[in-house]
């Protein structure tokens, strides 16, 4: 994921880690771009529905992000419209998986390219986020399609109340449902050198502020932070944590 020929290089790391659960039902990826250095797409799938229903839901999340990612240009394609197309095809092949198992299968995304121009466009679905940081300062951050979200948007309940709430699993939108997927596409614009992409699942996100984040993904190299992340959230779970995954991607500038 680095070259000689750019002014900068990207590094990344993605985690991923069963929890206390009895099965693995998150997928993560970081695809660089087999003929145009300096462009990568990542993508992270939760899955939710019966024993495997889950996992083949975030399995057909990653495949359908590999089988476009291969197709894409980045001379050509507009980056927007390609996660779009992403969240699309992939919600469209969740429920046909559906219709020939008993399960009901489901998957939140979240996934965001970057261009050769640095440029960086998000898009997400569900309760798995993506955060952009500057530093160790926040930037933005995914906001989420879930009940509690809402509770906090119409100012019923403060965030802190939100991480605590008994129907904080409960979503508002994600793949696989009767209901159409939100498309919920933003374009973070131009990334700077230091600056730094996190996209993690709500097994991750739950057990730290966003300062805390921001911290940990400053101060180490992307993988040792993405193990850091790994190691602080099994341990504040104390027996009880999700499934969860994340993927790093760093802007450096060449030695």
């Amino acid at each position: 994921m680095s070259t000689a020929t750019l002014a900068y290089r990207l590094t990344g790391t993605t985690g991923l880690h069963r929890g206390d659960r009895a099965y693995q039902q998150d997928q993560v990826e970081i695809l660089p771009h087999d003929r145009t250095p300096g462009c990568l797409l990542a993508v992270l799938a939760d899955g939710m529905g019966g024993k495997s229903g889950g996992r083949k839901a975030a399995d057909q999340v990653l495949l359908t992000a590999n089988q476009l990612f291969e197709r894409y240009s980045p001379s050509r394609d507009n980056p927007g419209e390609a996660l779009k197309q992403l969240v699309l095809e992939a919600h469209l092949m969740i429920k046909l998986t559906a219709i020939t198992s008993e399960e009901e299968p489901h998957s939140t995304v979240a996934a965001f390219i970057v261009s050769p121009s640095r440029d960086c466009d998000v898009i997400h679905a569900g309760d798995s986020r993506v955060y952009h940081f500057r530093g160790a300062d926040l930037v933005s951050r995914t906001i989420d399609h879930s009940y509690v979200q809402r509770l906090v948007d119409e100012g019923q309940i403060t965030e802190d109340e939100a991480n605590a709430h008994a129907q904080s699993n409960l979503l508002t939108g994600c793949l696989g449902t009767n209901a159409d997927p939100p498309l919920s596409h933003k374009h973070l614009g131009q990334l700077e050198i230091g600056d730094s992409l996190l996209a993690c699942s709500d097994g991750l996100w739950h057990y730290f502020t966003p300062r805390e984040l921001g911290a940990i993904v400053q101060a180490l190299p992307a993988r040792e932070a993405g193990e850091m992340l790994v190691s602080k959230a099994r341990q504040r779970a104390r027996g009880g944590g999700d499934n969860l995954s994340l993927a790093l991607v760093r802007v450096e500038a060449l030695d």
